[in-house]
């Protein structure tokens, strides 16, 4: 197994996090710095900073990672780095050592998924899977057809990048909801400027097939076996 992938596994940290650790130095294994790429074989000693990473091993019907959906709240930001106020890992307080899958912005609320396994964050982001993310969204003019059909089909600037065609549809008069395969930083609000418009509210409600249920803001839940294998149909091992 790669040393990134192990140090991923243990719930330390993502693989590209742990690629960053290595390239400073900080990994070494029995005792020898430790290079990327680097393979681990059986009973090899792993530490980091010094300190042993032991890794998890999983109990006969238990999984070895944490999988969990949270309704975030506006005012809470998506990083793990301690020393943010309101960093999304301290809001959930989990007894693991945990990160969030992809982000939403701080003045943006509803679903985002937190896990310890660092070896699945890619698969699900990936833009190529085109795992549909559903949103709500307010904005401070009337929404007009016309609107809806420019960010419908694509083509936007955004961070020298231009959107992939998408779904878009009226919900009342300042409303609407738009379903993106990509994932790009403050993409919709970015997108309604575009156009004029100023995103009053945004909250995600679907990844894939997931949704919040009854959670409500701030609450979280661990995914079920059958949300897991929707998200991650070839997974085997969680």
């Amino acid at each position: 197994m790669r040393l990134n992938r192990h140090i991923a596994d243990t719930g330390h940290c993502s693989r590209r996090e742990a690629d960053q650790l290595i390239a400073e130095g900080r990994v070494t294994v029995n005792g020898l710095r430790a290079g990327i790429g680097a393979e681990l074989g059986e009973g090899d000693e792993v530490r980091i900073d010094g300190t042993a990473l032991a890794a998890r091993s999983a109990s006969k019907g238990q999984r070895r990672h944490v999988y969990i959906v949270l309704n975030k709240p506006v005012g809470i930001t998506c990083t793990t780095e301690a020393s943010v106020k309101g960093n999304i890992v301290e809001f959930v307080g989990h007894q693991q050592r945990i990160f969030p899958i992809g982000r939403l912005d701080k003045d943006s609320e509803g679903l985002i998924l937190l896990t310890s396994n660092g070896d699945i964050v890619n698969r699900i982001l990936r833009a190529e899977n085109k795992l549909e993310k559903e949103y709500l969204v307010a904005v401070n003019h009337q929404v007009t057809d016309e609107f809806l059909r420019a960010m419908a089909r694509g083509g936007v600037p955004v961070h020298g990048q231009a959107t992939l065609p998408c779904k878009t549809g009226k919900l009342g008069r300042f409303g609407f909801r738009i379903v993106l395969t990509q994932g790009l930083n403050r993409q919709i609000r970015l997108m309604a400027a575009h156009f004029g418009y100023r995103v009053k509210q945004l909250h995600r409600a679907r990844i894939g097939s997931l949704k919040l249920g009854h959670l409500k803001p701030g609450q979280w839940r661990n995914l079920s076996d059958a949300e897991l294998r929707s998200l991650l149909p070839e997974q085997a091992d969680w």
